[in-house]
């Protein structure tokens, strides 16, 4: 991990905890109800971001809620579905692990509490979007739902390119501009050729340093890859940037992990 700013941990969780989260974001967006006038779609490439997320209060506001976020080409004009609802998500978000049980209780596994555990998603750092001072603090987990392969859009890092540092920030926007969020600073060009795939099992973890560089690519098979995330910050000595586009609320502070 310290090497290369990620680690895979097979079999960390049971092929029953993962099917127990599927089932229960089945049921979830079954029970989907989305303004078609809040119905976005979730992108991680700038333009699009800034046109999407960034221009969006249902976006910025997500954070203590749970709500959703839809893949491209899935929405005509007006916000209306043009395929199954429950195929069109590309990603729920931002409070799972606090409002709904089975995740909660994912999130605050004993597993996840050990000592020592300190669509095509674009090439990036998620120290880009969750900003510390000082950086390196900010731990993400990443667990398979389903077995993620090359084909249908499994993880890809540069290894080692955690000990960089950022060179793009995405910040609150002042009162008054025309988006919700801006960007500081810009993503570098990444040889496809420095990535290392990390196909995994249903059930696998893996453990992503918040600095280093690591995207996936479209999925071009029939099958699904569902996955569960969120990131962990040691709290102790370490500010939260008040740009960050995520920010706790009175209605919910960041849980500590371990209560």
């Amino acid at each position: 991990f310290h090497k290369d700013g990620f680690l895979v941990l097979e079999q960390f969780f049971s092929a029953e905890e993962c099917d127990s989260m599927r089932r229960q974001i089945q049921r979830i967006v079954e029970e989907m109800e989305v303004p078609p006038h809040c119905r976005t779609a979730f992108s991680t490439r700038e333009e699009e971001q800034l046109r999407e997320q960034g221009s969006s209060d249902y976006f910025l506001t997500s954070g203590d809620k749970i709500r959703f976020f839809f893949e491209k080409g899935v929405l005509d004009e007006k916000g209306n579905f043009l395929i199954p609802k429950e195929r069109s998500v590309s990603k729920i978000g931002h409070a799972l692990h606090a409002y709904d049980p089975v995740f909660k209780q994912i999130t605050h596994s004993p597993k996840v509490q050990q000592p020592g555990i300190g669509g095509e998603v674009t090439p990036h750092q998620d120290a880009t979007f969750l900003h510390t001072e000082p950086l390196g603090r900010v731990l993400g987990f990443w667990i398979a739902l389903e077995d993620a392969t090359q084909e249908n859009g499994c993880l890809w890092f540069i290894p080692g390119s955690h000990t960089n540092g950022i060179s793009r920030r995405m910040v609150r926007a002042a009162s008054g501009a025309s988006t919700c969020v801006e960007f500081v600073g810009s993503e570098p060009a990444y040889d496809d050729k420095q990535f290392l795939p990390l196909p995994i099992n249903k059930g696998g973890l893996i453990l992503i340093h918040g600095e280093v560089v690591h995207k996936s690519e479209l999925n071009s098979s029939e099958s699904s890859r569902h996955a569960f995330t969120f990131h962990v910050m040691e709290a102790k000595g370490t500010t939260w940037s008040k740009e960050n586009w995520l920010q706790p609320t009175p209605e919910l502070p960041f849980p500590s992990l371990y209560t």
